[in-house]
Protein backbone atom coordinates (compact mmCIF):
# COMPACT_ATOMS: atom_id res chain seq x y z
CA UNK A 1 0.00 0.00 0.00
CA UNK A 2 3.04 2.71 0.72
CA UNK A 3 4.61 1.57 -2.38
CA UNK A 4 8.42 1.23 -0.66
CA UNK A 5 7.94 4.59 0.94
CA UNK A 6 7.51 5.40 4.80
CA UNK A 7 4.07 6.59 5.60
CA UNK A 8 2.35 7.45 8.47
CA UNK A 9 -1.12 8.39 9.23
CA UNK A 10 -3.03 9.83 12.45
CA UNK A 11 -6.52 10.51 13.72
CA UNK A 12 -7.70 11.04 17.56
CA UNK A 13 -11.08 10.34 18.69
CA UNK A 14 -12.94 11.51 22.27
CA UNK A 15 -13.30 8.91 24.91
CA UNK A 16 -14.84 10.86 27.50
CA UNK A 17 -17.56 8.77 29.70
CA UNK A 18 -20.82 10.02 30.78
CA UNK A 19 -21.05 11.84 34.76
CA UNK A 20 -21.44 8.90 37.05
CA UNK A 21 -19.51 6.49 35.83
CA UNK A 22 -17.06 4.43 38.24
CA UNK A 23 -13.38 5.58 38.56
CA UNK A 24 -10.50 3.24 38.53
CA UNK A 25 -7.13 3.10 40.16
CA UNK A 26 -7.64 3.54 43.72
CA UNK A 27 -11.27 2.07 45.27
CA UNK A 28 -14.24 0.08 43.39
CA UNK A 29 -16.97 2.49 44.35
CA UNK A 30 -15.40 5.95 42.90
CA UNK A 31 -17.67 7.58 40.96
CA UNK A 32 -17.49 10.75 38.47
CA UNK A 33 -19.00 13.55 39.16
CA UNK A 34 -17.80 15.99 36.77
CA UNK A 35 -15.32 16.51 33.60
CA UNK A 36 -11.98 18.36 33.86
CA UNK A 37 -10.91 17.36 30.99
CA UNK A 38 -12.33 14.64 28.20
CA UNK A 39 -10.54 11.56 27.55
CA UNK A 40 -8.93 10.63 24.39
CA UNK A 41 -8.11 7.81 21.95
CA UNK A 42 -5.11 8.37 19.27
CA UNK A 43 -4.14 6.12 16.39
CA UNK A 44 -1.29 6.06 14.68
CA UNK A 45 -0.71 3.93 11.76
CA UNK A 46 2.56 3.46 10.01
CA UNK A 47 3.25 1.86 6.38
CA UNK A 48 6.12 1.17 4.22
CA UNK A 49 6.34 -1.40 1.59
CA UNK A 50 4.38 -4.54 2.71
CA UNK A 51 4.86 -3.49 6.57
CA UNK A 52 2.25 -1.96 8.53
CA UNK A 53 1.37 -1.02 11.99
CA UNK A 54 -0.86 0.79 13.97
CA UNK A 55 0.30 2.47 17.51
CA UNK A 56 -3.32 3.43 19.83
CA UNK A 57 -2.81 5.22 23.11
CA UNK A 58 -5.62 5.27 25.21
CA UNK A 59 -6.09 7.72 28.58
CA UNK A 60 -7.16 4.62 30.57
CA UNK A 61 -5.89 2.86 33.55
CA UNK A 62 -4.58 -0.16 32.18
CA UNK A 63 -6.64 -2.88 29.76
CA UNK A 64 -7.61 -6.11 30.80
CA UNK A 65 -4.98 -8.26 28.73
CA UNK A 66 -8.59 -10.41 27.44
CA UNK A 67 -10.19 -6.98 26.41
CA UNK A 68 -7.03 -5.76 24.97
CA UNK A 69 -6.90 -9.12 22.62
CA UNK A 70 -9.95 -8.36 21.80
CA UNK A 71 -9.38 -4.36 20.83
CA UNK A 72 -6.19 -5.29 18.94
CA UNK A 73 -8.60 -7.58 16.51
CA UNK A 74 -10.96 -4.58 16.42
CA UNK A 75 -8.48 -2.30 15.53
CA UNK A 76 -6.82 -4.56 12.86
CA UNK A 77 -9.72 -5.13 11.02
CA UNK A 78 -10.84 -1.58 11.02
CA UNK A 79 -6.99 -0.88 9.66
CA UNK A 80 -7.04 -3.72 7.59
CA UNK A 81 -3.61 -5.08 9.12
CA UNK A 82 -3.13 -8.24 11.23
CA UNK A 83 -3.31 -8.00 14.51
CA UNK A 84 -0.15 -8.32 15.64
CA UNK A 85 1.12 -5.40 14.01
CA UNK A 86 -1.36 -3.41 16.50
CA UNK A 87 -0.20 -1.95 20.12
CA UNK A 88 -2.44 -0.77 22.19
CA UNK A 89 -0.85 1.14 25.16
CA UNK A 90 -3.10 3.10 28.07
CA UNK A 91 -1.91 6.34 29.76
CA UNK A 92 -2.34 4.97 33.21
CA UNK A 93 -4.53 7.93 34.02
CA UNK A 94 -6.38 7.45 37.57
CA UNK A 95 -8.74 8.84 36.47
CA UNK A 96 -11.00 7.10 33.66
CA UNK A 97 -13.54 3.91 33.37
CA UNK A 98 -12.05 0.59 34.13
CA UNK A 99 -11.01 -1.41 31.70
CA UNK A 100 -8.75 -3.48 33.85
CA UNK A 101 -10.70 -5.95 35.96
CA UNK A 102 -8.04 -6.40 38.45
CA UNK A 103 -8.51 -8.63 41.36
CA UNK A 104 -9.58 -6.10 43.77
CA UNK A 105 -10.22 -3.11 41.92
CA UNK A 106 -13.60 -3.41 40.77
CA UNK A 107 -14.61 -5.34 36.65
CA UNK A 108 -14.52 -4.29 33.45
CA UNK A 109 -16.87 -1.07 32.36
CA UNK A 110 -18.39 -2.89 29.91
CA UNK A 111 -21.00 -0.42 28.82
CA UNK A 112 -18.27 1.76 28.44
CA UNK A 113 -16.10 -0.27 26.11
CA UNK A 114 -18.92 -1.48 23.99
CA UNK A 115 -20.46 2.33 23.77
CA UNK A 116 -17.96 4.83 23.36
CA UNK A 117 -14.53 2.70 23.49
CA UNK A 118 -15.07 0.33 20.90
CA UNK A 119 -16.46 2.69 18.17
CA UNK A 120 -13.66 5.28 19.17
CA UNK A 121 -11.02 3.02 18.12
CA UNK A 122 -12.72 1.36 14.75
CA UNK A 123 -13.53 5.56 13.50
CA UNK A 124 -9.39 6.24 14.58
CA UNK A 125 -7.67 3.02 12.91
CA UNK A 126 -9.61 3.51 10.53
CA UNK A 127 -9.40 7.41 9.42
CA UNK A 128 -5.20 6.70 10.66
CA UNK A 129 -5.38 4.59 7.82
CA UNK A 130 -6.69 6.57 5.12
CA UNK A 131 -5.14 9.41 5.75
CA UNK A 132 -1.45 8.44 5.82
CA UNK A 133 1.09 10.54 3.69
CA UNK A 134 4.66 9.92 2.77
CA UNK A 135 6.27 11.04 5.88
CA UNK A 136 9.77 12.44 7.69
CA UNK A 137 10.79 11.91 11.48
CA UNK A 138 12.86 14.33 14.22
CA UNK A 139 13.70 13.14 17.74
CA UNK A 140 14.26 15.40 20.66
CA UNK A 141 15.32 14.80 24.29
CA UNK A 142 15.23 16.84 27.45
CA UNK A 143 16.07 15.62 31.10
CA UNK A 144 12.83 16.52 33.21
CA UNK A 145 11.89 16.17 36.39
CA UNK A 146 7.66 15.95 36.20
CA UNK A 147 8.54 12.05 38.09
CA UNK A 148 10.48 11.07 41.04
CA UNK A 149 10.24 7.88 42.53
CA UNK A 150 7.57 7.06 44.88
CA UNK A 151 8.65 4.19 47.01
CA UNK A 152 9.01 6.50 50.11
CA UNK A 153 11.30 4.55 53.03
CA UNK A 154 9.77 5.08 56.07
CA UNK A 155 12.28 5.69 59.63
CA UNK A 156 10.96 2.48 60.29
CA UNK A 157 12.51 0.71 56.76
CA UNK A 158 8.53 0.03 55.08
CA UNK A 159 8.04 0.86 51.76
CA UNK A 160 5.10 3.35 51.38
CA UNK A 161 3.81 5.69 48.58
CA UNK A 162 5.01 9.07 48.61
CA UNK A 163 8.44 10.50 47.44
CA UNK A 164 11.62 9.24 47.49
CA UNK A 165 14.26 11.29 46.53
CA UNK A 166 17.16 8.84 46.53
CA UNK A 167 14.86 6.82 44.13
CA UNK A 168 15.68 5.87 40.49
CA UNK A 169 13.55 7.36 37.98
CA UNK A 170 14.05 7.82 34.29
CA UNK A 171 14.60 11.49 33.56
CA UNK A 172 14.18 11.58 29.60
CA UNK A 173 11.22 13.23 27.94
CA UNK A 174 11.42 12.04 24.47
CA UNK A 175 9.69 14.05 21.74
CA UNK A 176 9.41 12.53 18.29
CA UNK A 177 7.48 14.68 15.64
CA UNK A 178 6.08 12.95 12.34
CA UNK A 179 5.69 15.52 9.13
CA UNK A 180 4.64 15.50 5.64
CA UNK A 181 7.13 15.15 3.50
CA UNK A 182 6.01 17.13 0.86
CA UNK A 183 4.26 20.60 2.52
CA UNK A 184 6.31 19.89 5.46
CA UNK A 185 2.43 19.79 7.44
CA UNK A 186 2.80 17.68 10.86
CA UNK A 187 1.20 14.53 11.11
CA UNK A 188 1.65 13.75 14.69
CA UNK A 189 3.82 14.27 17.79
CA UNK A 190 4.53 12.07 20.30
CA UNK A 191 5.61 12.59 23.86
CA UNK A 192 7.47 9.28 25.76
CA UNK A 193 7.86 9.70 29.70
CA UNK A 194 7.49 7.33 32.06
CA UNK A 195 5.32 8.48 35.44
CA UNK A 196 2.20 7.79 36.97
CA UNK A 197 -1.24 9.42 36.41
CA UNK A 198 -2.09 10.50 39.91
CA UNK A 199 -1.82 13.89 40.42
CA UNK A 200 -4.95 14.33 40.79
CA UNK A 201 -5.46 11.95 43.71
CA UNK A 202 -8.54 9.86 44.77
CA UNK A 203 -10.58 12.48 42.82
CA UNK A 204 -13.84 12.49 41.83
CA UNK A 205 -13.25 14.38 38.16
CA UNK A 206 -12.79 12.71 35.11
CA UNK A 207 -9.24 13.82 33.54
CA UNK A 208 -6.26 12.63 31.42
CA UNK A 209 -4.24 14.13 34.50
CA UNK A 210 -0.87 16.19 34.35
CA UNK A 211 -0.33 14.52 30.89
CA UNK A 212 -3.65 15.97 29.62
CA UNK A 213 -2.45 19.41 30.02
CA UNK A 214 1.06 19.13 28.37
CA UNK A 215 -0.57 17.37 25.40
CA UNK A 216 -3.18 20.30 24.87
CA UNK A 217 -0.69 23.07 25.41
CA UNK A 218 2.08 21.21 22.98
CA UNK A 219 -1.30 20.60 20.24
CA UNK A 220 -1.96 24.39 20.55
CA UNK A 221 1.63 25.78 20.36
CA UNK A 222 2.39 23.20 17.45
CA UNK A 223 -0.82 22.56 15.61
CA UNK A 224 -0.36 19.22 15.19
CA UNK A 225 -2.35 16.36 16.78
CA UNK A 226 -0.06 15.08 20.22
CA UNK A 227 -0.31 12.15 21.88
CA UNK A 228 1.57 10.62 24.75
CA UNK A 229 2.96 7.67 25.51
CA UNK A 230 3.91 6.19 29.19
CA UNK A 231 6.89 4.89 29.64
CA UNK A 232 8.98 3.01 33.00
CA UNK A 233 5.86 4.14 35.68
CA UNK A 234 6.21 0.99 38.02
CA UNK A 235 7.83 3.01 40.44
CA UNK A 236 7.80 6.65 39.31
CA UNK A 237 4.83 9.11 40.90
CA UNK A 238 4.13 12.91 39.68
CA UNK A 239 6.43 14.78 41.29
CA UNK A 240 4.20 17.00 43.96
CA UNK A 241 4.21 19.93 45.48
CA UNK A 242 2.57 18.85 48.63
CA UNK A 243 5.38 16.09 48.83
CA UNK A 244 3.12 13.12 48.09
CA UNK A 245 2.39 10.89 44.70
CA UNK A 246 -1.71 12.17 45.20
CA UNK A 247 -2.77 15.45 45.18
CA UNK A 248 -5.58 17.24 43.39
CA UNK A 249 -6.87 18.58 40.25
CA UNK A 250 -4.92 21.93 40.52
CA UNK A 251 -2.18 19.70 41.39
CA UNK A 252 -2.80 18.11 37.67
CA UNK A 253 -2.67 21.57 36.26
CA UNK A 254 0.52 22.82 38.13
CA UNK A 255 2.48 19.71 36.71
CA UNK A 256 0.86 19.74 33.67
CA UNK A 257 2.61 22.83 33.17
CA UNK A 258 5.83 21.85 34.08
CA UNK A 259 5.55 19.32 31.68
CA UNK A 260 4.21 21.05 28.89
CA UNK A 261 7.03 23.11 29.47
CA UNK A 262 9.93 20.15 29.31
CA UNK A 263 7.90 18.81 25.93
CA UNK A 264 8.25 22.22 24.26
CA UNK A 265 12.04 22.44 25.25
CA UNK A 266 12.40 19.41 23.63
CA UNK A 267 10.10 20.38 20.54
CA UNK A 268 12.45 22.93 20.01
CA UNK A 269 15.60 20.46 20.43
CA UNK A 270 14.43 18.86 17.40
CA UNK A 271 17.23 17.83 15.04
CA UNK A 272 16.97 17.29 10.97
CA UNK A 273 13.71 15.93 9.92
CA UNK A 274 14.86 11.96 8.02
CA UNK A 275 13.17 9.82 5.56
CA UNK A 276 11.36 7.12 8.08
CA UNK A 277 11.69 3.77 7.83
CA UNK A 278 9.44 0.77 9.31
CA UNK A 279 10.53 -2.34 10.48
CA UNK A 280 9.01 -4.73 13.04
CA UNK A 281 10.56 -7.42 14.98
CA UNK A 282 7.90 -9.77 16.25
CA UNK A 283 8.42 -12.84 18.75
CA UNK A 284 7.00 -14.74 21.98
CA UNK A 285 8.19 -13.39 25.24
CA UNK A 286 8.44 -16.03 27.96
CA UNK A 287 9.26 -15.36 31.76
CA UNK A 288 9.29 -18.56 34.02
CA UNK A 289 6.80 -18.66 37.09
CA UNK A 290 7.30 -20.00 40.87
CA UNK A 291 6.39 -23.44 41.58
CA UNK A 292 3.47 -23.24 44.66
CA UNK A 293 4.76 -22.67 47.78
CA UNK A 294 4.38 -25.29 51.00
CA UNK A 295 0.75 -26.33 51.84
CA UNK A 296 0.73 -25.39 55.45
CA UNK A 297 2.24 -21.88 55.11
CA UNK A 298 -0.79 -20.85 52.38
CA UNK A 299 -2.82 -22.15 55.08
CA UNK A 300 -1.64 -20.37 58.07
CA UNK A 301 -1.45 -17.08 55.91
CA UNK A 302 -5.15 -17.39 54.76
CA UNK A 303 -6.35 -17.65 58.57
CA UNK A 304 -5.66 -14.75 58.56
CA UNK A 305 -8.66 -13.16 56.66
CA UNK A 306 -11.52 -13.10 59.10
CA UNK A 307 -13.27 -11.31 56.52
CA UNK A 308 -12.08 -11.73 52.78
CA UNK A 309 -15.16 -10.46 50.99
CA UNK A 310 -14.81 -7.19 52.57
CA UNK A 311 -11.42 -6.91 51.45
CA UNK A 312 -10.21 -4.63 48.06
CA UNK A 313 -6.89 -3.65 46.44
CA UNK A 314 -4.02 -5.28 47.24
CA UNK A 315 -5.40 -6.93 50.54
CA UNK A 316 -7.61 -8.52 48.02
CA UNK A 317 -4.80 -9.49 45.57
CA UNK A 318 -3.50 -11.07 48.02
CA UNK A 319 -6.24 -13.52 49.48
CA UNK A 320 -6.53 -14.41 45.79
CA UNK A 321 -3.10 -15.39 45.29
CA UNK A 322 -3.35 -17.27 48.03
CA UNK A 323 -7.18 -19.11 47.71
CA UNK A 324 -5.80 -19.74 44.04
CA UNK A 325 -2.57 -21.40 45.28
CA UNK A 326 -4.72 -23.36 47.99
CA UNK A 327 -6.88 -24.41 45.53
CA UNK A 328 -4.63 -26.06 43.36
CA UNK A 329 -2.91 -28.11 45.65
CA UNK A 330 -6.84 -28.99 46.67
CA UNK A 331 -7.28 -30.40 43.22
CA UNK A 332 -3.98 -32.62 43.00
CA UNK A 333 -1.57 -29.66 41.79
CA UNK A 334 -2.38 -29.88 38.30
CA UNK A 335 0.35 -29.65 35.67
CA UNK A 336 0.43 -25.72 35.13
CA UNK A 337 2.40 -23.24 31.95
CA UNK A 338 5.48 -22.77 33.79
CA UNK A 339 5.92 -19.83 31.39
CA UNK A 340 4.20 -16.78 31.68
CA UNK A 341 4.30 -15.34 27.64
CA UNK A 342 2.91 -12.52 25.11
CA UNK A 343 3.52 -11.72 21.85
CA UNK A 344 5.50 -9.03 21.40
CA UNK A 345 6.07 -6.78 18.35
CA UNK A 346 8.70 -4.22 18.18
CA UNK A 347 8.39 -1.24 16.41
CA UNK A 348 10.93 0.35 14.85
CA UNK A 349 10.90 3.83 13.16
CA UNK A 350 14.76 4.51 12.09
CA UNK A 351 16.52 4.88 15.05
CA UNK A 352 13.64 5.23 17.39
CA UNK A 353 12.28 1.99 18.97
CA UNK A 354 9.23 1.29 20.93
CA UNK A 355 9.24 -1.81 23.21
CA UNK A 356 6.01 -2.79 24.91
CA UNK A 357 5.50 -4.57 28.14
CA UNK A 358 2.12 -5.52 29.54
CA UNK A 359 3.31 -4.48 33.21
CA UNK A 360 3.81 -1.35 35.02
CA UNK A 361 7.65 -1.26 34.57
CA UNK A 362 10.47 -0.37 37.07
CA UNK A 363 12.07 2.86 35.68
CA UNK A 364 15.63 1.00 36.25
CA UNK A 365 14.45 -1.74 33.53
CA UNK A 366 13.89 0.82 31.07
CA UNK A 367 17.20 2.35 31.48
CA UNK A 368 19.14 -0.86 31.38
CA UNK A 369 17.53 -1.71 28.02
CA UNK A 370 18.48 1.64 26.57
CA UNK A 371 21.59 0.88 27.66
CA UNK A 372 22.15 -1.91 25.91
CA UNK A 373 20.28 -1.34 22.87
CA UNK A 374 22.05 -0.90 19.46
CA UNK A 375 19.31 1.84 18.96
CA UNK A 376 19.59 5.52 19.69
CA UNK A 377 16.18 6.15 21.25
CA UNK A 378 14.87 2.93 22.77
CA UNK A 379 11.43 3.75 24.49
CA UNK A 380 9.94 1.29 26.80
CA UNK A 381 5.86 1.33 27.16
CA UNK A 382 4.68 0.16 30.21
CA UNK A 383 0.67 -1.09 30.20
CA UNK A 384 0.40 -2.06 26.57
CA UNK A 385 -1.81 -4.88 24.90
CA UNK A 386 -2.10 -6.15 28.69
CA UNK A 387 -1.84 -5.80 32.33
CA UNK A 388 0.03 -7.79 34.39
CA UNK A 389 0.47 -6.09 37.30
CA UNK A 390 4.16 -4.46 38.28
CA UNK A 391 7.48 -5.63 37.25
CA UNK A 392 9.99 -4.81 39.66
CA UNK A 393 14.02 -4.81 39.28
CA UNK A 394 15.47 -7.47 41.94
CA UNK A 395 16.97 -5.17 44.07
CA UNK A 396 13.61 -3.86 45.25
CA UNK A 397 12.08 -7.27 45.99
CA UNK A 398 13.68 -7.15 49.32
CA UNK A 399 12.08 -3.64 50.43
CA UNK A 400 8.68 -5.01 49.53
CA UNK A 401 5.88 -2.38 49.17
CA UNK A 402 3.05 -2.00 47.09
CA UNK A 403 4.02 -2.49 44.02
CA UNK A 404 6.69 -5.42 44.87
CA UNK A 405 3.12 -7.19 46.82
CA UNK A 406 1.28 -6.77 43.11
CA UNK A 407 4.05 -8.53 42.00
CA UNK A 408 4.24 -11.18 44.35
CA UNK A 409 0.75 -12.19 44.61
CA UNK A 410 -0.26 -12.30 41.23
CA UNK A 411 -2.16 -15.64 40.61
CA UNK A 412 -0.66 -18.65 42.41
CA UNK A 413 2.18 -18.74 40.03
CA UNK A 414 3.83 -15.56 40.50
CA UNK A 415 6.88 -14.97 38.25
CA UNK A 416 10.73 -15.32 39.49
CA UNK A 417 12.60 -12.80 41.30
CA UNK A 418 15.10 -12.15 38.27
CA UNK A 419 12.28 -11.57 36.02
CA UNK A 420 13.35 -8.12 35.17
CA UNK A 421 16.79 -9.67 33.49
CA UNK A 422 14.91 -12.35 31.46
CA UNK A 423 12.71 -9.82 29.94
CA UNK A 424 15.79 -7.42 28.92
CA UNK A 425 17.55 -10.47 27.76
CA UNK A 426 14.74 -11.42 25.72
CA UNK A 427 13.71 -8.35 24.37
CA UNK A 428 17.22 -7.22 23.51
CA UNK A 429 17.01 -10.77 20.77
CA UNK A 430 14.48 -8.93 19.03
CA UNK A 431 15.87 -5.42 19.30
CA UNK A 432 19.16 -6.99 17.72
CA UNK A 433 16.76 -8.65 14.60
CA UNK A 434 16.10 -5.14 13.53
CA UNK A 435 19.52 -3.75 13.04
Amino acid sequence: MSDGVFKVGAAKEDITPEVGTLLYGYVPDSVSTSVHDGLELTAVAFAQGEENALLVSMSVGDLQTELARDLRKIAADAAGIDASSVIIAATHTHSAPNVSGMEGWGEVDHKYVDSILIPALKSAARRAREEMREAEISVGVVRSEVGINRRQQMINGDIGLGQNPWGCFDPSMTFISIRAKDDKKGIINIIHYGCHGTAAGNNREITRDWSGVMIDRLQKETGTFTTFLNGALGDVGPRLTNGQTTGDISHVQELGGVAAADALRAYKSLGVYKDGSLKIARGIIGIPKKPLPPIEELKAEIAKFTEPEKAINITRLEYAHLKAALDEYEAGCPTYDPLFTYDQAVICLGDVVFVSFPFEIFSEIAMRLRAYSPFTYTLPLSNVNGYAAYLPSQDQLVRGGYEVGCFRYNGAHPLVDNADQIIIEENLKLIEKLK
